[in-house]
């Protein structure tokens, strides 16, 4: 049972929609929703939130978290769909251990769309200064990766729509 389990990971840079994209996704499907901040250490958060970006050793226990996690949810006969920024393929990989089926959803946009839509919203640790050590950090999708990129300015319903048509699934 564990291995028809499906899991889309919503990801991408601070700002490109993540949060609403996988809640949008999680409700058509109805499928078990989790956001990645919840997954962080209180000292990642501190880090975040004094504005320092994390490394790599900051991250794998958060990444190893949320693949427990998602690995737990297969065990349960869950589909998830996961928020988490999956910056680099050695996150991704680490993800991609869970057992069932892991897609990612790559929200993908300009610097400019980016930057201003952090600007404006509220309620979240990660600052606009940290934009330019998201970007530099990311690494694009590869041919070998399952997986859709999708470009943030269109709006949360057509990237919606567009995951469930591009991975064929059924909004129930």
């Amino acid at each position: 049972m564990s291995n028809s389990a499906q899991h889309l990971v919503v990801m991408g840079v601070s700002g490109s929609g993540k949060s609403t994209v996988a809640e949008m996704l999680a409700q058509r499907l109805n499928w078990t929703f989790a956001e990645a901040d919840e997954f962080h250490p209180q000292a990642n958060i501190d880090k975040m939130t004094a504005g320092t970006p994390l490394n790599d050793d900051d991250r794998q226990p958060w990444l190893e978290a949320m693949r427990d996690w998602m690995g737990k949810k297969a065990s349960e006969g869950v589909n998830t769909v996961v928020t988490c920024s999956a910056l680099k393929k050695s996150y991704r990989d680490t993800l991609r251990q869970a057992s069932g089926t892991v897609y990612f959803i790559h929200l993908h946009g300009s610097e400019e769309l980016l930057a201003s839509r952090m600007t404006t919203r509220s309620g979240h640790f990660m600052p606009p200064s940290l934009l330019p050590s998201q970007l530099e950090t990311l690494e694009l999708l590869g041919d070998d990766e399952a997986g859709v990129t999708l470009d943030i300015a269109n709006s949360p319903d057509e990237i919606v729509s567009e995951v469930l048509t591009k991975l064929n699934l059924s909004a129930r």
